[in-house]
């Protein structure tokens, strides 16, 4: 269970500026829903410049939610240049701070208010520069990597993950997020190891394999919590599941899908799997 503060847990349970502006003077989203976290940020801008009202609307968990209704809070009345001042770590220290694990929703947060801004001030935004994708389960760039290592002085994979959920799948990035550590930080980077061939694995062994891993690794995970999974059918790499229990009509199930139960078939099974959820929201009890 996450320490949240109650800021958090307040901004979470009665969000103030979650909704929709009908024709925005200028809008923004950022993140991918398939990742995990999306972020859509609207704005009304006055005729002095001036933010005169914002909404937004997120997939995402509690900390997602309790950031972006914290980014209004920041932002509202502010000019546009006094806004595009506004940094993740005020977003976190607005809400008496966050769990290092959820610093990345802060950074989402700051990243659709400068995504917005730029596009009203008619600007390129820095995130859309060329980049590589570095993590693929999440759709980490090296340029987010690079800002977030280089703003906030990280050191560790791991904390990297924890600003921009890059490793935090499959972990098969790992290496590459340590070069870009070292080279941002201006240090040799570590020799990456040369992996060993590996067999192919037929259809049937990972059918087997994924069942396994279902049975051992990822209900007792869910059911601890109480929730469920069923597993519905794998064809090839694509696995389609069904969340039973707690995790039926759970907000954050979407995370779950893939930054739990995808995150551990890939680094257990395949790290080219794709997991669905076909077994439809239920409301809340």
């Amino acid at each position: 269970m996450w320490d949240y503060t109650e800021k958090v847990k307040d901004h979470f349970l009665h969000p103030r500026h979650v909704g929709e502006i009908a024709k925005p003077d200028v809008e923004a989203t950022v993140g991918n829903i398939t990742c995990g976290d999306a972020l859509r940020l609207m704005l009304r801008i006055d005729a002095k410049g001036r933010i005169a009202d914002a909404k937004f609307q997120t997939f995402g968990c509690a900390s997602a939610i309790a950031s972006s209704d914290a980014l209004i809070d920041l932002i509202k009345g502010k000019t546009i240049d006094e806004a595009a001042k506004v940094t993740n770590d005020d977003i976190a220290g607005y809400l008496g701070g966050l769990p290092e694990e959820k610093m990345h929703c802060s950074v989402m947060g700051m990243e659709a208010l400068q995504k917005a801004i730029s596009k009203y001030r008619h600007e390129p935004f820095a995130r859309e520069e060329e980049g590589e994708i570095v993590c693929r389960c999440f759709g980490v760039t090296d340029k987010l990597i690079e800002k977030v290592v280089r703003e906030h002085g990280l050191k560790t994979v791991e904390e990297v993950t924890h600003y921009t959920k890059a490793g935090g799948g499959c972990r098969g990035c790992h290496p590459e997020i340590e070069a870009i550590i070292a080279r941002v930080r201006g240090e040799k980077a570590p020799a990456v190891p040369k992996e060993p061939a590996v067999k192919p694995m037929t259809n049937i062994e990972r059918i087997r394999r994924v069942e396994e891993v279902m049975e051992k690794e990822i209900r007792p995970m869910l059911q601890a919590d109480g929730g469920d999974i069923d597993l519905v059918d794998v064809d090839g790499r694509r696995v389609q599941v069904a969340f039973r229990g707690h995790c039926a009509w759970c907000r954050v199930r979407d995370f779950t899908l893939k930054g739990a139960v995808e995150a551990k078939l890939r680094e257990l099974v395949d790290s080219r799997i794709v997991v669905e959820d076909v077994g439809g929201r239920l409301p809340e009890p």
